[in-house]
């Protein structure tokens, strides 16, 4: 089910706003930032843990695609085209995370999400809260693919992967979801 946040937008008016853009016209990009910001912040929230972290790289990867737009050969090809960008951007931002020292100062309370009062509103808080719990490789794909509405195909161009180990990362992200959601379920 593709995420809700993003807007309805046919995919015709998205090659003619990169069509727009490689012409020149300021105005058109400004368009495809307006559609696009908030669902690639929300991928990049989703793998970054953090709003400051996302908006850094939500802003990175406009930069990237500001310089890199001129190289995409398929304006049809924008939706992928732009998860990879932010999926490069946030694996970029992670691999220099890993290298710098770790800080010890974490506050629980700062982990810890508000309740949600209504009962669907906190079962799609478990279900994100164990999605996080994922490792990067299957959070990220359930992401894409669930969340952002990438076709499998897709994926494989964000990815860079072949078919089949999109298919069995998918397979295996599905299970070790269910297994954490079915835990939680057990424990409470």
């Amino acid at each position: 089910m593709p995420d809700p946040t993003i807007p309805a937008h046919e995919p015709l008016a998205d090659e003619l706003l990169v069509v727009r853009c490689l012409l020149g016209e300021a105005a058109a990009f400004d368009e495809l930032v307006a559609h696009w910001h908030e669902p690639l912040w929300r991928y990049l929230r989703r793998l970054l843990d953090e709003d400051e972290a996302a908006a850094d790289a939500v802003q990175d990867c406009w930069l990237r695609v500001l310089r890199s737009l001129p190289r995409l050969r398929d304006p049809a090809r924008l939706r992928p085209w732009l998860f990879g960008i932010a999926r490069r951007t946030a694996m970029d931002r992670l691999r220099a995370e890993y290298r710098a020292p770790v800080e010890a100062d974490i506050d629980p309370e700062t982990l810890m999400a508000d309740p949600q009062d209504d009962l669907r509103e906190d079962q799609l808080a478990a279900m994100h809260a164990q999605l996080q719990r994922l490792p990067l490789v299957e959070r990220e794909v359930l992401e894409l693919f669930y969340l952002r509405g990438l076709s499998l195909a897709q994926l494989v161009d964000v990815l860079a992967v072949p078919l089949g180990t999109v298919k069995s990362r998918l397979f295996r992200a599905r299970g070790m979801l269910r297994a954490h959601l079915l835990a939680e379920d057990l424990s409470s």
